[in-house]
């Protein structure tokens, strides 16, 4: 059946029929559409118009289009946050009714590179703590955490007691809250590193979320480097017009 059935572009109309029949089950997360040919006849409409509906929604991360494979309906994330606000990982999953949990890779001190020198205001003879950690959903690994704090901000025992949040560490060792943080994200593709850790294919995205968050005197007390799975998060702003 045909998709002409009002006055708005066609793509827009191609772009909310294909929404529609994803909702309700016609095509599943994970399954290949039919090919541009076999959609276009099915749609009524040139496999040019079909092109553009298809470009906007890989933009909106609703398919995917492997190159030679086909184009695939990506997975509803399961976990969805605003960036308004500083809230957790361990919140994030909770929120959406599942268990969260951490798994500890390393955690070892060095001395400052010329970056964190910068970044923390600090002496060439601080040293600075690098902890790497995978936080889970119900089991699953969903992030790869690499945060870098000053030694010298954290309990003396906190890597031995490392079950307690960096946040809560910072605020109980000394005279810090930490008040907001600026955040950059950026969309990767596979990452050799980090990728097989969150048991991602060569298929799934990830999402970096470079977070430096201050306290109250505008310092930074703590560097963060967040790869989050692009199948399972989201992330919104709410903007208002000034």
């Amino acid at each position: 059946m045909s998709i002409k059935t009002d006055h708005r572009h066609l793509y827009l109309q191609v772009i909310d029929r294909l929404k529609a029949d994803i909702e309700k089950g016609i095509y599943r997360e994970n399954e290949k559409l039919p090919s541009e040919f076999e959609l276009s006849k099915k749609l009524g409409i040139s496999r040019a118009t079909l092109r553009e509906a298809l470009r906007l929604l890989e933009e909106e991360n609703i398919i995917v289009r492997r190159h030679g494979v086909g184009t695939f309906v990506n997975p509803k994330p399961v976990f969805t946050s605003g960036i308004e606000q500083l809230s957790s990982i361990s919140s994030m999953i909770e929120n959406a009714g599942m268990t969260p949990g951490t798994i500890f890779i390393d955690a070892t001190e060095s001395e400052p590179t010329e970056d964190d020198i910068e970044r923390f205001q600090c002496d060439k003879d601080d040293q600075v703590l690098t902890i790497e950690r995978v936080r889970t959903a119900d089991e699953e690994p969903v992030v790869y955490c690499l945060d870098k704090v000053l030694a010298k901000h954290l309990p003396a025992d906190y890597v031995q007691n490392r079950k307690v949040s960096i946040f809560s560490s910072l605020e109980q060792a000394g005279d810090i809250h930490v008040a907001y943080a600026v955040t950059y994200i950026d969309p990767v593709g596979y990452h050799e590193q980090v990728s097989p850790i969150l048991n991602c294919g060569r298929e799934t995205a990830l999402l970096v979320l470079k977070q430096l968050h201050y306290d109250d005197n505008d310092r930074v007390v703590l560097y963060s480097k967040n790869y989050f799975r692009a199948d399972k998060f989201s992330f919104h702003v709410i903007r208002k017009r000034v």
